[in-house]
């Protein structure tokens, strides 16, 4: 590393006003800073001294979400071993996943950032760390069938519409992870529902045993096939279809303990989008009218991209409400809205999109009613006071 030090302070003149590739800075600055600690200090005024800066809160996200990928990497390779009947070992399994979601990630890391540095160059800003978890997010939400292609465009369209025109990093709106997940859901259907585009290799034509089936779990229970869902072992563990990293249930809250440990995450988020999805099983348990409402309510937590979002979307520092009491609401109604547009609507099967970035337009008017509460309480109290 003292070699690599010593190589970028050799080459960093060049890239500093006055040098040959000034025009380069914010690049050559995106990539000290990933490498390095800042070297840079308060000099005035009053700063928030912390030792999380944006890349550190940003790597910790990055080891959260470790289990997830390399499991969905796994069942992405287990999966396709089911469908056509091969006794692979575990490192095979692995293999064949790992070649698949690569690509994936590859594509979005290399489309999001270009458009980083594109934007961040002419204005002479610098490159945040933000992309580096939406670059990883975005493919363990998407099936792992989906073409590059529109995984790019998708992509794209997050950063560019969902970041850039609301300033960049910190100033979005919505998650943009979501909205890629949204843009190709609603552009592309095809390429996100049905029961192909969840196991790699069904998309072309490979041959597939008797008595296979692709369909998730959340498929199976919007068409009232109770009976052939998978066990709560299998859909706790993750051994289902699914959106790479959304099915293990287990590998999401060892993401979710991490997260929770370092303080990165919130947990009253979590807690409130858990406890607004089992209010909301249990109000369709109480009024069972078709047998997609008869199942369990906290069985649902389980299902889909539910424990996903809530630990690692919901829980976006930039697009959830900032207020504490906020939070409550603000997970709850999130689990609750997810459930909602789950079991009620079929045409949407995985809630959890919708109710995130609802309730991320919503997130700003909870946090000003909490913030306006507060207020009148102190101005009632120091009334009670001035008349004392």
């Amino acid at each position: 590393m003292k070699a690599l030090r010593n190589y970028l302070d050799k080459i960093k003149p060049h890239f500093q006003k006055g040098g040959r590739f000034e025009m380069l800075h914010s690049t050559f600055d995106a990539f000290e800073t990933f490498l390095f600690v800042p070297n840079t200090v308060t000099t005035k005024g009053s700063h928030i001294r912390d030792s999380l800066d944006l890349k550190r809160t940003m790597s910790i996200v990055i080891i959260a979400l470790m289990p997830a990928m390399l499991f969905g990497m796994w069942n992405v390779g287990y999966q396709h071993a089911l469908s056509i009947d091969a006794g692979w070992s575990f490192f095979e399994t692995f293999w064949y996943g790992f070649l698949k979601v690569l690509p994936l990630i590859v594509v979005s890391y290399g489309v999001g950032l270009f458009i980083e540095f594109a934007f961040a160059q002419p204005r002479g800003h610098e490159v945040n760390e933000g992309f580096l978890v939406s670059g990883l997010l975005i493919p363990l939400i998407m099936p792992v069938g989906v073409p590059l292609w529109m995984l790019a465009i998708a992509v794209a369209f997050a950063v560019i519409i969902g970041k850039e025109v609301f300033g960049g990093t910190g100033y979005n709106v919505f998650n943009p992870a979501l909205l890629a997940r949204a843009f190709l859901f609603f552009a592309y259907p095809s390429h996100m529902s049905g029961d192909k585009v969840w196991i790699a290799g069904l998309t072309q034509g490979q041959g597939v045993v008797d008595g296979f089936s692709g369909a998730t779990p959340l498929a199976k229970a919007a068409a009232y096939q109770i009976e052939q869902m998978p066990s709560v072992y299998d859909m706790f563990m993750g051994f289902i279809p699914g959106s790479v990293g959304e099915t293990s249930t287990l590998a999401i809250l060892i993401g979710a303990a991490i997260l929770i440990v370092t303080g990165i995450g919130s947990w009253k988020i979590m807690v409130s989008v858990f406890g607004g999805g089992l209010a909301a099983g249990l109000l369709f348990n109480a009024f069972a009218v078709n047998p997609y409402m008869e199942i369990s309510a906290w069985q649902h937590l389980i299902m889909g991209g539910f424990a996903f979002g809530a630990v690692f979307m919901a829980t976006d520092p930039v697009s959830a409400s900032q207020t504490e009491k906020g939070k409550w609401i603000y997970g709850f109604l999130v689990g609750f809205l997810a459930l909602l547009v789950r079991v009620l609507n079929p045409a949407y099967p995985e809630g959890m999109m919708l109710a995130i970035l609802l309730m991320n337009a919503f997130a700003p008017l909870i946090d000003y009613y909490v913030v306006e509460a507060n207020i009148r309480r102190r101005m009632n109290r120091a009334k009670k006071v001035a008349n004392v």
